[in-house]
């Protein structure tokens, strides 16, 4: 038996001030039963790391498209690991170029969805890589 709900935190870092995808994100991610906080626009990656903490959450989901992407992510992934958040799930949304992608991974990105990657696609992998929870209680 799963314990609780998978949490979520979807922010945005930095100056992007699009939400659009990462509003329709949490939108899918809430009707598949996870429970999801969504920090709103430019976020520090100190203020993703303390609600992430205030939040108890599993997942930090990053939504990035003013392309800087490889300068705010491991600012992010430095943050949670100050606050002792090592073991949270870190994955990235936005326009990020394919070549940036190792980078970010060998930062401790778990994955990087795209333009176009379908919500189930987010949905079946943040449920997969986090087992011992249930998205819906």
């Amino acid at each position: 038996m799963r314990r609780r709900p998978i949490r979520v935190l979807i922010a945005k870092p930095g100056l992007d001030g699009h939400d659009r995808g990462a509003k329709v994100l949490a939108r899918a991610l809430r009707d598949a039963g996870m429970e999801v906080i969504y920090t709103g626009l430019f976020q520090t990656p100190e203020s993703i790391a303390q609600t992430a903490v205030d939040e108890d959450v599993d997942v930090v989901g990053l939504s990035i498209l003013s392309g800087a992407h490889n300068q705010l992510v491991p600012e992010v992934i430095r943050a949670l690991r100050q606050h002792g958040k090592d073991d949270v799930l870190v994955l990235v949304g936005g326009i990020i170029p394919q070549d940036d992608i190792p980078f970010l991974k060998a930062r401790g990105v778990a994955e990087v969805f795209g333009p176009g990657t379908s919500l189930t696609e987010i949905v079946r992998y943040i449920e997969s890589s986090v087992p011992d929870l249930v998205p819906n209680g």
